[in-house]
């Protein structure tokens, strides 16, 4: 099943739904209702017991240390998931996490097990493979969550899958369309869950903005640009090991967001995809695309610019710069979707710095994407869209890891594919297209590359 066979699917999956539902009705299984960001209760919160799931976590990297664990360390804490594992290519990225002063406030008591246990084994020491057993050692039915650098996703997936985990990975979930469509399969056939964390989705910016457009209240998307400039001390962190030229982009990296957001928002499909990149070097001397000016050509035939790079001043307040205005044309007037995604609202001067990388005496703070906060109890409380997407598909695995009915858990897949909400392999996967033209485009200078969709979907140079 690909993209073109989502559209039947709403419809499908109701009566299977709603089977499943009687049956789930009929456990003993303790649930409450909660906001479900689809815009429908359906979403079960299970309430503490004694079948929480394994998570384990492939990567130690930064996302998982302001993003993955904190959120899941809250949802171990609710009685959603049990024991935590963290896998890392090496021990001192997994004991910079058992250090960390903010998880330790956030969530005292708490804790997780390492691979490798950087209290036995050397700082220098290298263990490539050791996913594959950590995985392995995983109960069947828990959950994976993957974290590693984009050219390695398939490998982790694939290995995830083949130990019946259901999983979630960052974005993007694959750098190729025929792996992304290999692990959808491979997903489908053994009712496994695989949910992609493009977080942006799960903002409530881009949940109005979907509401409102697909309501035709914007008419039809014509122009638009997006940007997102991440920090200059990123160059300084592990992206200067994996995101080089031969490996990744600042477009594929950091431009998917919004490729992913239009789509997501106006339902169009991209057909046409060039990007042209400017080769910077990193402190430890190798090379990246670091800037980079994508051009998105949709099947409606608008059009999406987007600026993206490594070189936000670190001097500078906020975290980084982005955001996204969409030109739109209705019956009779100009239509227009806006989102200042770096204007905060929040102007905050401090009396020094706190010395963390990029930290400013002055500043504008996010409360949107993710923070830790008081909110009574004990520790503190993630909030944001970023802990949203990942509960949102850590819950979605347990409620499939706790449905032994395949037919069930194969209804489940179609629901999530056919809602949109939740980006799987089926219902996103021309981000991978649009990956793959991406690295096809930048490679030779910038040319412009088409999509091709349906039985032999592709990638290749626009001819003249």
């Amino acid at each position: 099943m690909g993209l073109e066979s989502l559209v039947g699917l709403r419809y499908k999956y109701q009566f299977q739904i709603a089977h499943a539902n009687r049956t789930r009705r009929r456990s003993n299984i303790v649930t409450e209702f909660v906001y479900n960001p689809s815009g429908r209760t359906n979403m079960e919160k299970s309430m503490p017991n004694n079948t929480a799931p394994r998570v384990t976590v492939i990567g130690g990297g930064m996302i998982t240390k302001i993003q993955l664990l904190p959120t899941i360390y809250q949802m171990q804490r609710e009685g959603v998931v049990g024991e935590i594992h963290i896998n890392a290519l090496n021990a001192p990225p997994l004991a910079e996490l058992q250090a960390d002063p903010t998880l330790a406030k956030a969530f005292p008591g708490q804790s997780f097990t390492p691979h490798p246990d950087p209290a036995k084994v050397s700082a220098k020491d290298m263990f490539p493979d050791m996913y594959k057993d950590v995985l392995a050692a995983a109960p069947k039915g828990s959950i994976a969550v993957i974290a590693v650098p984009d050219q390695f996703h398939y490998s982790a997936v694939m290995a995830a899958l083949d130990n019946d985990l259901h999983v979630c990975v960052v974005k993007p979930l694959v750098l190729k369309y025929e792996q992304a469509e290999e692990i959808g399969h491979k997903a489908a056939a053994k009712g496994l869950v695989i949910g992609v964390d493009y977080h942006k989705r799960f903002d409530y910016r881009s949940l109005m903005a979907r509401k409102a457009y697909r309501a035709g209240r914007f008419g039809e998307f014509r122009l638009g640009e997006a940007h997102l400039i991440e920090c200059w001390y990123y160059r300084h962190s592990n992206f200067q090991n994996w995101m080089t030229c031969e490996n990744s982009d600042a477009f594929s990296y950091i431009g998917c967001h919004y490729v992913d957001l239009v789509s997501f928002i106006t339902g169009l499909m991209p057909t046409a995809v060039s990007v042209y990149g400017m080769k910077d070097k990193y402190p430890n001397g190798k090379e990246g695309y670091l800037w980079t000016s994508g051009r998105i050509i949709w099947d409606n035939g608008a059009c999406l610019n987007i600026s993206n790079g490594l070189g936000y001043p670190d001097a500078a307040a906020g975290g980084n710069t982005q955001g996204m205005t969409l030109w739109c044309a209705g019956e009779k007037d100009g239509t227009l979707i806006s989102h200042s995604d770096q204007y905060r609202g929040l102007k905050y001067s401090y009396t020094a710095a706190s010395g963390d990388p990029g930290d400013t005496v002055y500043a504008e703070p996010n409360p949107d994407y993710f923070q830790m906060l008081d909110q009574g109890g004990v520790g503190l409380t993630p909030i944001g869209y970023g802990h949203r997407s990942v509960e949102y598909i850590i819950r979605a695995c347990r409620e499939a890891g706790q449905t032994a009915d395949l037919t069930q858990r194969k209804a489940m897949l179609a629901k999530y594919d056919a809602e949109g909400i939740m980006a799987t392999p089926f219902n996103s996967s021309f981000n991978e297209l649009v990956m793959e033209a991406g690295r096809k485009s930048i490679l030779a200078g910038g040319r412009e590359v088409e999509i091709k969709y349906g039985k032999n979907a592709g990638v290749d140079f626009r001819a003249y």
